[in-house]
């Protein structure tokens, strides 16, 4: 999911009165919850497509989920430590205990991996034990639905606490809201896939992708087709599109993959993947989950001259 969700996430779930456990909670409940987004700094040295097959990994993994909020806890520790030395720490902050706040960033950081589990997108959750891409289909990875459930949440709360009320109940209804909906969006997905998959005989190569789209949360794009093959039938509301496969014999992906480190990056990370022509008559590999032409541009890239598509 985008950063402001999971920094909404952490800042409900501190408002619900997990601030109150040590000093500087709610700097390690969001701080904590944004943590494992650290691996975009590969931007800086991978090039073109490279950053798919990193993001979304290692960092979401069990020993960083265990070890990043361990290093935002001493972080925090040593700034409250230089706060007091300087005599400018806040004197209605509550004393910092080191174990809690520890508790509080792996509790942020926990929250990460499974908000981003609940989009089309993929993350690796066992990295680097499996490399495994796990997928939700629940949530449109920028849901407006989600920030107005969490901003309504944490705005009540805070108002409330102002007035010196009961703040933390608006924020734990908020929790339970926010869960709710998630059910609801995960019931369409899997009602939508189930029928899918029936409607395409059961076959085990078959995939179906139901995939959220903004917006109107109980619409799915509909996904079906054969990956290994790079066939998909895409249909949207008001839209239905074949994705062409690929030709063996005039294409040989596994050569592009082990010659070429963007193809290769691209086929390890694409779950829909399949081949178009562009302009000059070129091929390239796309996505089937990412068909919007806004976005579709991001995630492609070139095959080598004399791919062609099945007639």
């Amino acid at each position: 999911m985008d950063n402001l969700t999971h920094s909404l996430v952490g800042a409900v779930m501190g408002q619900a009165g997990l601030k109150r456990t040590t000093g500087l909670a709610m700097p390690a409940l969001i701080i904590g919850a944004n943590l494992p987004d650290v691996d975009a700094a590969c931007f800086f040295w991978l090039e073109g497509l490279e950053h798919l097959a990193f993001r979304r990994g290692i960092t979401h993994g069990p020993p960083a989920l265990v070890l990043l909020p361990l290093v935002l806890a001493g972080i925090l520790w040593a700034f409250d430590r230089w706060q007091l030395r300087r005599g400018t720490r806040p004197e209605g902050r509550l004393p910092v205990r080191f174990g809690w706040l520890y508790a509080m960033a792996f509790v942020g950081c926990l929250s990460h991996p499974f908000f981003d589990w609940l989009n089309v997108y993929g993350i690796r959750l066992l990295e680097p034990f499996s490399s495994q891409w796990f997928y939700g289909d629940t949530l449109f990875i920028i849901d407006v639905w989600l920030w107005a459930l969490l901003s309504g949440s944490v705005w009540w709360s805070r108002r409330r606490e102002k007035a010196g009320g009961a703040w933390m109940r608006p924020a734990r209804v908020g929790i339970v809201a926010v869960l709710a909906y998630i059910g609801v969006n995960a019931g369409i997905t899997a009602n939508v896939e189930t029928q899918l998959h029936a409607e395409a005989g059961g076959h085990p190569d078959v995939i179906s992708i139901a995939a959220p789209i903004p917006f109107f949360f109980w619409e799915r794009e509909k996904l079906l087709g054969d990956p290994e093959a790079g066939q998909w039938f895409v249909m949207a509301p008001g839209k239905e599109m074949w994705m062409d496969g690929y030709d063996p014999a005039g294409c040989d992906l596994p050569k592009a993959r082990r010659e070429d480190p963007q193809i290769d990056a691209f086929l390890f990370w694409s779950r829909a993947p399949y081949v178009h022509r562009r302009e000059g008559g070129k091929f390239w590999l796309g996505d089937a989950r990412f068909t919007d032409p806004r976005v579709a541009d991001r995630f492609a890239v070139a095959l080598p001259n004399g791919c062609r598509i099945i007639d």
